[in-house]
């Protein structure tokens, strides 16, 4: 469905070149007006991305956008933009959007880099943890924190730290590990340790220092190049449930292997019998990738052991299944410019957040004029008590001197104290242990005001920011688009059988098989092997009566596939008058086949249950190019054309 989208929104999020100019009306639809200036915007957008010369011209553009339009209002007048899954993920994608926005583009930098530079390097280290909650009371974090220098002391007269994490570290997993956490890079640890850890030497013993999970100490055991990232190819047989078919899994890819180690093609080897059908018709090739980005850790750590280029592995065990790694090529860590966007992303999830939260925090205060009820604040403070920390405290029930405006932001935005009121009751959960109660409501409704002046920069971007304003509205009309175009053509091709079926009929031609054969294929580099497992067929042999005889002494001389194919599929076409029974010879890229057919079908109309998914496909593209023409008979439309003409000119030159 995202994918769908995608391709719906031919006129949405790309950057470009404002024209300055004066908006004027260039057409209308039932009297509703569309200006100039998003026309020429939008047709700038896309200028990059119309590699077909004839869709530049400006005549035959404007009929894309007048179709583009025409299909919003048809969503618009149908009512979809009160449904509420629109509302629901217009709303997701505003969030989504704004958070390029809610933040400080200089300390927003300035971690972009710091990430950079720690991913050049990856850090093996051993921690001793003391644990104490985020929320402990003075007493608590002061008996962590004496505990953990403790530890620190032990370790600075020379105790082992291997031996003192066993002895005191309060993680469980220091049963397993002694404390050692192996290697990683930036964004794999919480934001303060990662931060020791790399501002520790290899050797030395960082000094006690504090994350939300407790007091740490950390031992740098060393640090290495980032191994970047690598391009292999590889062949996989898939796991199996089944204890037999287990091991007719382990059996095929030693056998693979095995015909490798003969001298046998990898690519041709992935080709005919990977399990991963997205990249055997590749020869096997995967997407470079880098350390965590794929879902298995082995199959990583198999790929990057592969030293040399073409080197191959030893058949290796994952989650999946069963694996041949070939590797292709390895590449460094990419530049700062091309990982730029993706760590900002990073950064937007991890806590350094927080550190850009308080930047804009202290931006907004100086931006908006506030103004707060020191006399209503006065009587929350008398409401809250001790059951705060308890985390039992509710908010009073029809309290009338509780009521009125707390908070006012520009004189436009007026906070309720309910508001305030369910905000302290929600921190609870953070275990906050400031004390006295009216210390701690000061404390919090400083949170507050920060909360509710970002809150008031959010809803206010489209005002601040032309760029957002643009992108919110073609995201909108693109996505009653995607609900109409749901609702109008999609459902329809899918439920309309009777429709469905008259298209298929009308355009049978261009659904009819090839004529088809069931076949066993076998295959091998050795022409005297394949001449013996051609006498086999003949004789009425079975495939694995052939291999039986054939694949001796842990050699792998022969291999077979079994199916329905059509006459041009993979080595068919290389047989003359193919036919039922055992086929002649014929070889192929160092590989001898011989053909068994057992079964033919003519070339025919396929039945619709064969072909339907393509049918369907087929008549929804149908449906939709006849969708404008209706529409246009619809609505009311009216172009200025003189408008249009000095459009043209400026865009022309």
């Amino acid at each position: 469905m995202k994918i769908n989208r995608l391709l719906i929104f031919g006129f949405l999020f790309i950057q470009s070149f404002l024209f300055a100019q004066t908006k004027e009306v260039l057409f209308s639809i039932d009297n509703h007006p569309y200006y100039t200036d998003e026309f020429i915007r939008v047709y700038n957008k896309n200028l990059d991305l119309v590699k077909d010369d004839s869709q530049k011209d400006l005549d035959k553009y404007l009929d894309l956008f007048l179709g583009y339009k025409l299909k919003v209002e048809k969503a618009n007048k149908l009512g979809l933009q009160n449904g509420a899954n629109y509302q629901n993920e217009l709303k997701s994608y505003r969030n989504q959007l704004s958070k390029n926005y809610l933040n400080d583009s200089k300390v927003t930098n300035e971690l972009v880099r710091e990430a950079y530079d720690r991913m050049q390097q990856e850090v093996r280290a051993s921690h001793i943890l003391v644990l104490v909650d985020e929320g402990a009371s003075p007493q608590d974090t002061l008996k962590a924190y004496n505990k953990v220098l403790d530890i620190k002391k032990r370790l600075d007269a020379g105790e082992d730290f291997v031996k003192v994490a066993q002895q005191f570290s309060e993680d469980p997993s220091v049963k397993e590990n002694n404390g050692d956490l192996g290697y990683f890079s930036a964004f794999r640890m919480v934001y303060p340790f990662e931060n020791a850890a790399y501002k520790t030497k290899v050797g030395q013993v960082s000094k006690p220092f504090r994350t939300r999970f407790g007091y740490h100490i950390i031992k740098v055991v060393d640090k290495r190049v980032n191994r970047g990232e690598v391009t292999v190819a590889h062949i996989m047989v898939l796991k199996q449930t089944d204890v037999t078919q287990q091991e007719k899994a382990k059996t095929t890819i030693d056998d693979i292997y095995k015909k490798i180690q003969q001298g046998e093609s990898f690519e041709s080897l992935a080709q005919q019998f990977s399990e991963d059908k997205s990249s055997a018709p590749k020869g096997g090739v995967l997407q470079r990738f880098g350390s965590g980005q794929l879902s298995s850790e082995e199959f990583e750590n198999v790929a990057f052991e592969l030293k040399e280029k073409n080197q191959i592995s030893a058949p290796f065990e994952s989650q999946f299944g069963w694996h041949i790694v070939k590797l292709i090529e390895k590449h460094p860590v990419r530049s700062f410019d091309d990982m730029k966007m993706e760590l900002e992303d990073k950064i937007r999830k991890d806590e350094r957040s927080l550190l850009i939260t308080n930047s804009l925090a202290k931006k907004v205060r100086g931006k908006y004029l506030f103004t707060k009820d020191a006399k209503l604040i006065a009587k929350i403070k008398g409401v809250v008590n001790d059951e705060f920390y308890s985390q039992t405290w509710v908010v009073p029930e029809k309290t009338k001197e509780l009521e009125g405006t707390i908070l006012t932001i520009n004189k436009d935005k007026k906070v309720n104290s309910k508001v305030f009121l369910d905000f302290i009751a929600s921190k609870q959960k953070s275990n906050i242990k400031t004390k006295p109660v009216a210390k701690l409501v000061d404390e919090l409704f400083e949170k507050f005001i920060d909360e509710q002046l970002i809150a008031y920069y959010n809803d206010n971007l489209e005002s601040e920011f032309t760029e957002f304003k643009n992108v919110m509205d073609e995201y909108r009309d693109g996505l009653l688009l995607f609900d109409l175009m749901e609702k109008e053509i999609w459902n329809r091709a899918k439920n309309d059988t009777i429709g469905l079926n008259e298209y298929f009929q009308k355009n049978i031609k261009n659904y009819q098989w090839k004529k088809r054969y069931s076949a066993d294929i076998l295959s091998s580099t050795d022409l005297k092997v394949i001449e013996k497992a051609q006498k086999f067929l003949k004789k009425g042999k079975s495939i694995d009566y052939i291999k039986e005889q054939l694949n001796k002494d842990g050699k792998i001389n022969i291999m077979s596939k079994s199916g329905m194919y059509e006459e041009d599929y993979d080595v068919l076409p290389q047989f003359n008058n193919l036919s039922k029974g055992v086929s002649s010879i014929v070889s192929k890229d160092k590989y001898h086949f011989v053909v068994n057919i057992t079964d033919e079908k003519p070339a025919g109309a396929k039945e619709l249950t064969e072909c339907k998914g393509k049918v369907i496909s087929d008549y929804q593209q149908y449906l939709e190019n006849h969708w404008v023409d209706e529409l246009r008979k619809e609505f009311s439309i009216n172009i200025n054309q003189d408008v249009f003409a000095k459009v043209k000119n400026q865009l022309n030159n």
